[in-house]
Order: C-alpha cells, then structure tokens, then sequence
C-alpha cells in the first residue's frame, strides 16, 4: 500500500473539516457523544475513495459502530477524533485512518489539519511527523513526566477522577487535550510521556497505537496486555520506561 497516495487522500479532507457550518449541525448519539455533518462527510469521502483505491480491503469506521469484520484486512477509520472539540473550534481535532491485517495494525495515520501535522507509521519502518522521524521522550520516572487523559465513561467518573488524582500526585502534571489519537501521537513525539484513558474503540487508538509503537514506546490495556484492533477496552500508551509504574497506579 502506498503511504503518500493515503496521505494524500487524508489530506483533502482538510476543508470538510474546517467549515464551520457543517460543523454546526450536530446530532446527539449518547451522552456527551457528538456527531456532526463534518464526520459523516469525512467518512464517505474516505470510504468511497479507500474502495476505489482497495476494493478487497473491508471498512470499519466510527460511523457505522463495531461490527464484524471477516477479512484479513480492514480499514479502521475515525473520521473526526474530537467532535467536541470541533463543535467548539477547539482546533484539536484529527482524522485517524489505520490499516489491520491479520490483527496486527501495520499502518496509520493521524492528520490535524488545523496545525497541519500529519503523523505516520508503516510497521517496522518507524514513526513520522512531516515526514521527520519522531521516538518517543527518555524520561525514566513518572515524577518528570507529563501524562495525557480521557474522560470516557461518565458513569465511571469517581473511579476515573481517582485514578486522575492518583496520576497527578505521581508526575508533574497531566494533560486533557480531548482527542485519543492526538494524545497517543503526543505521545510517540515525545510532547507527553504517556496517556491512558478507561474505554477506548478500535478507531479511536488504532493509528495512535501504531505510532507509539513504531516511535519506540508501549501500548498495552490496564492489565499490560496486548490490544485486540477489533475490539474497544482500556489503553495506556507510554514512552516505555514509565509503564510499569503507570500500570500500578490504573
């Protein structure tokens, strides 16, 4: 598969994604669950145009939920990771395209158009911001970390603010940027030392895993076993030499 001719495909979602009435008109899916115009036409934009371009590779994409998926190879797309954040021109928000096959995510890719950062990884062939080589950062102990977080599951919000205090109290500070691919490509750049958040779907992490992984680092659930790319559960992605101490306080 052609990294650039992908890239190049996500790329042109960039004025779907910046206007601003679309982006207006948002329809509830559940609570504190968005979607707006701008998703739905992101998907079928990428979805026809993944077709055209594979048309023996199946879809999987936010928009039409988890669902079986029998092929070897599926496409694992979130069309707008951040809808809160763009109903709001928060400008943290990515389209997040990833490539599985035979369970293992061997592409991805997370484009911020706001920013005009393109985040990429092919399996063994490392991680890239703009086509420059990223890894993760060295720190060595949570104590000189900054630790990204997601809010999911609202009604595990004391459980979850606990683990947030518990986090805080470890590490210099933490982050909430609203966006899962985003912070798990924060974190393959070395802008955080790590991110965890309690439920996660397929297209929310699949890309961001991939870069975390390809930039040196570690992505694991809470228990620190693998991701299963058809299937949505916790995630913790760090720079590796803080996992372990990250997993103990989750």
């Amino acid at each position: 598969m052609d990294m650039e001719k992908i890239i190049g495909l996500v790329t042109k979602t960039k004025e779907l994604i910046k206007n601003r009435e679309m982006a207006a008109h948002v329809k509830e899916k559940g609570v504190a669950d968005y979607v707006t115009q701008v998703d739905i036409a992101v998907q079928n934009f990428l979805k026809k145009e993944l077709f055209l371009l594979a048309p023996d590779i199946q879809f999987l994409g936010e928009e039409t939920g988890l669902q079986e998926i029998k092929a070897d190879s599926f496409w694992i797309l979130d069309p707008v990771d951040g809808t809160t954040n763009l109903m709001h021109d928060y400008q943290h928000s990515v389209v997040s395209l990833a490539l599985c096959h035979q369970d293992e995510i061997v592409m991805g890719i997370v484009y911020n158009p706001f920013h005009e950062e393109i985040f990429s990884a092919i399996k063994g062939k490392g991680s890239f911001l703009n086509g420059q080589p990223i890894k993760v950062s060295k720190a060595e102990k949570l104590s000189d970390t900054i630790v990204g977080l997601g809010t999911a599951k609202r009604e595990l919000a004391d459980e979850n603010f606990a683990r947030f205090r518990r986090v805080f109290g470890e590490s210099q500070d933490v982050r909430r940027i609203g966006s899962a691919a985003l912070e798990l490509a924060y974190t393959a750049c070395g802008r955080q030392d790590g991110y965890f958040e309690i439920y996660l779907n397929p297209w929310d992490y699949a890309a961001g895993m991939l870069l975390v992984q390809e930039a040196g680092g570690m992505v694991t659930d809470f228990a620190g076993n693998p991701l299963n790319p058809r299937e949505g559960g916790s995630v913790v992605g760090t720079n590796g030499n803080i996992h372990g101490e990250l997993l103990k306080l989750l």
